[in-house]
């Protein structure tokens, strides 16, 4: 091989490392809209399960969270944005498991409610038949 092959093979073997680099830091730069997305349908979840009454530090911060995403992506600041819509993802999660959780709770307590009403009748109907 001579010189003048081995500076081409030398020059497409930079090319190539600097192309393999540079496809490597591309997704830092592609936006982050999907994750966005993502966190705003985490939040209208959040929402409709009834976070804003029964979890409402959390949906606030989800909401936040997902606002300053926006603002993030708006600013090309590509990488801010998506970790800003995991977290608003996560509280936004983390509001509907505890809505969810306080909607079960109370209708534990109403069945135990209506379960020791009708004890009480129960037991009332035995006494007034002895």
């Amino acid at each position: 091989m001579d010189m003048k092959s081995m500076h081409l093979l030398l020059r497409v073997g930079a090319a190539a490392a600097v192309m393999s680099l540079a496809a490597c830091a591309s997704p830092e730069k592609t936006p982050a809209t999907a994750a966005v997305a993502v966190s705003h349908n985490a939040v209208d979840n959040a929402v409709s399960a009834g976070a804003p009454e029964l979890a409402p530090e959390e949906i606030s911060a989800a909401r936040s969270k997902m606002m300053q995403a926006n603002q993030a992506l708006a600013a090309k600041d590509y990488k801010r944005a998506r970790e800003l819509a995991v977290q608003a993802q996560a509280d936004a999660k983390l509001a509907q498991a505890k809505a969810t959780s306080a909607k079960a709770t109370a209708a534990s307590n109403a069945l135990n409610e209506d379960l020791r009403v009708l004890r009480q009748e129960v037991d009332r109907a035995n006494s007034d038949q002895q």
